[in-house]
C-alpha cells in the first residue's frame, strides 16, 4: 500500500516551475469482473491503469495536464505543458483565481477491511459456480448470470501548499440476475449488480445477500411472467431502497450539482430546474424530506476523507425538512457562484479533472417500519428494483420503471404485478412523500457507472435511503 509514495513525493520535491501554486494527483487503479453464465465461466475482464495529473495555477489563471510517464522528465513534461495552458488561457479567462483558498490537509484513508486479502481469482469463480447451479431447473428460466466485480484504487494528492493525501479503496460489486421466459413473455428479476456497491472486503458479497439467494430470485423471475400487468392509476407509491438510489440519483442529485446549475452541462446532459436564488427557500419536497451529503458511512462507496481538489469531506444536509439548503458544488463551483457546497470534486481517473459529482447521497431515516409503512397504505402498490429511466434534461419531468411490483390493499401486500411503472414531476413528487422508514429498512447501496462530463466521466455514487411513501402517484403498466 503506499508503495510509490516516496518516490512520488521525491519527485514532486524535484519539480520545477514559476507557477504559483501547483499540484499532482496520481491515481493508481486495478479492476477485475468476472462472471458465470448459465453455469459457464465466462473470461475474466482484467485491467491496470496508472498516471499523473498536475494542475497550475499562473496569475490566477488554472490549466491542467495528464501523463502515464511518472519519470521525473515525464512529470515535468506534464507540467510545463499546464503551464503553457494558463498562459494559452490568460486571455480569455472568466475567473481570477488568486484568492481561491488551496489545501494543506494531511491525511490518509482506508476502505474498511483492506488489510485483509481478497479471495483469489479461483474461489470467486468458484463462489459464482456455486450460486449459478443453485438456480432451479425449469425450462423457462431461459437465461441467468452470477457476477462480481473488483476495484483496488491508489490515489495520492500532493500540491506546494504542503498537502499530502493518500487513500486506498477497494470496491466489490456483487451481482445475480435471472430470467423467465413462457414463449410470450420474458421477465427478469436481479439482485445487485447496478444498484449495490461497497467498499471493504469479502464481507461485501455477504451484505448483498447474494450467497444462496439464487432459488428466491428465480421464483420471483417467475411469479412476473404468470402476473397480470399493473393496474393504471393514481396510487399511493413504496418504493424500497434498490429503487430510491435511481429516484434519489436522477431527481436530487444531478439536479443539484452546482456547475450544472451554473450551465456547464446544456451542451452534455441538459441543465436543472434548479435556481442559484432557490437555495434557502425552496419547498423542494415534503418535511419528512431530509437529504444528506455522508462521506463518512465507511462501506458507502463514495466514502473517503477528501474530494479531488484536497477539500476535507464531512456530512452537510442538503435538504431539511424538506427546504433546499445547498448545492453539490466542489471548491471551484462554490467559488463561482459565491454559495457554501460540500466536498464533491471528483475525477473518475488520472486524466480527468475533478468536477461536480454526486458522492455518497441519502435520504435520513425516520420513524416507520416497514409494516407501519404498508400497514397504513389503503390502495398503493409497492416497487423495488430499477429497470428503465427517463428524465427531461432539467431533471424535472421523469418515468421510472421496475421489475417487481405488489399491490397493497388495506394495509396488506397482495398479488404481484409485472411491469410497473410510475410519472410525476419532481419537486412535486418530493412534496408528496407522506411516511420515510427508519433505520431498519434503511440500506446502504451504490452504483459504479454515473456518466456526466465532456470527455465523459464514469464514477461510482453511494445512496442510502429507507422505504418511502408518495401520495397518489401515477403508476401504469407495460401496456399504457
Amino acid at each position: 500500500m503506499f508503495d510509490f509514495s516516496a518516490q512520488l513525493k521525491q519527485r514532486f520535491s524535484a519539480l520545477r516551475s514559476p507557477a504559483d501554486f501547483f499540484s499532482l494527483r496520481y491515481v493508481r487503479q486495478t479492476s477485475q469482473h468476472l462472471s458465470v453464465r448459465k453455469n459457464v465461466a465466462e473470461p475474466p475482464h482484467l485491467s491496470t491503469d496508472e498516471g499523473a495529473m498536475l494542475t497550475v495555477r499562473i496569475n490566477g489563471v488554472e490549466a491542467y495536464a495528464a501523463t502515464n510517464d511518472l519519470s521525473q522528465r515525464g512529470l515535468q513534461a506534464a507540467l510545463e505543458q499546464a503551464e503553457q495552458h494558463a498562459r494559452r488561457l490568460a486571455p480569455y479567462a472568466l475567473l481570477d483565481l488568486r484568492d481561491q483558498p488551496v489545501s494543506t490537509s494531511r491525511a490518509d484513508y482506508l476502505s474498511p477491511n483492506l488489510e485483509q486479502a481478497f479471495p483469489s481469482l479461483g474461489d470467486c469463480y468458484q463462489l459464482l459456480s456455486s450460486e449459478s447451479s443453485a438456480v432451479p431447473r425449469d425450462k423457462r428460466l431461459s437465461s441467468w448470470q452470477v457476477s462480481l466485480g473488483l476495484e483496488n484504487v491508489e490515489q495520492i494528492y500532493l500540491n506546494t501548499a504542503g498537502a499530502e493525501i493518500r487513500q486506498s479503496q477497494r470496491y466489490v460489486y456483487p451481482g445475480m440476475s435471472v430470467t423467465a421466459y413462457d414463449g410470450t413473455d420474458s421477465q427478469t428479476r436481479s439482485l445487485g449488480r447496478d444498484n449495490f456497491g461497497q467498499q471493504g472486503g469479502v464481507e461485501v458479497i455477504s451484505n448483498c445477500g447474494l450467497i444462496g439467494a439464487a432459488t428466491q430470485v428465480a421464483d420471483q423471475a417467475l411469479q412476473l411472467i404468470m402476473a397480470p400487468n399493473t393496474p393504471s392509476g393514481p396510487l399511493d407509491l413504496l418504493l424500497t431502497p434498490d429503487q430510491m438510489v435511481l429516484q434519489i440519483h436522477e431527481s436530487i442529485g444531478h439536479p443539484l450539482e452546482l456547475d450544472r446549475i451554473l450551465g456547464d452541462e446544456r451542451n452534455y446532459a441538459g441543465t436543472s430546474f434548479v435556481k442559484t436564488t432557490d437555495f434557502g427557500s425552496l419547498q423542494y419536497g415534503s418535511r419528512l424530506l431530509n437529504v444528506t451529503f455522508d462521506p463518512s458511512i465507511p462501506e458507502q462507496l463514495a466514502s473517503y476523507s477528501h474530494d479531488d481538489d484536497g477539500t476535507p469531506a464531512s456530512k452537510q444536509f442538503l435538504i431539511r425538512d424538506g427546504i433546499l439548503e445547498r448545492p453539490l458544488g466542489g471548491a471551484l463551483s462554490q467559488y463561482r457562484a459565491g454559495m457554501d457546497g460540500v466536498a464533491n470534486s471528483r475525477a473518475c481517473s488520472w486524466n480527468r479533472p475533478p468536477i461536480d459529482r454526486m458522492a455518497n447521497l441519502n435520504i435520513e431515516p425516520g420513524d416507520r417500519t416497514l409494516e407501519h409503512l404498508i400497514g397504513n397504505i389503503e390502495h398503493g402498490i409497492m416497487m423495488s428494483t430499477n429497470r428503465s429511466w427517463s428524465i427531461d434534461d432539467a431533471r424535472n419531468k421523469f418515468q421510472f420503471g421496475c421489475e417487481w411490483g405488489q399491490l397493497i390493499e388495506n394495509g396488506e401486500l397482495k398479488g404481484v404485478v409485472k411491469n410497473p411503472n410510475y410519472r410525476a414531476i419532481s419537486a412535486q413528487f418530493w412534496r408528496n412523500l407522506s411516511a420515510v422508514g427508519d433505520a431498519s429498512t434503511f440500506k446502504v447501496l451504490g452504483t459504479p457507472n454515473c456518466g456526466k462530463g465532456e470527455p465523459n466521466q464514469v464514477v461510482r455514487v453511494g445512496h442510502a435511503s429507507p422505504a418511502c411513501v408518495f401520495s397518489q402517484v401515477d403508476v401504469f403498466g407495460g401496456d399504457a
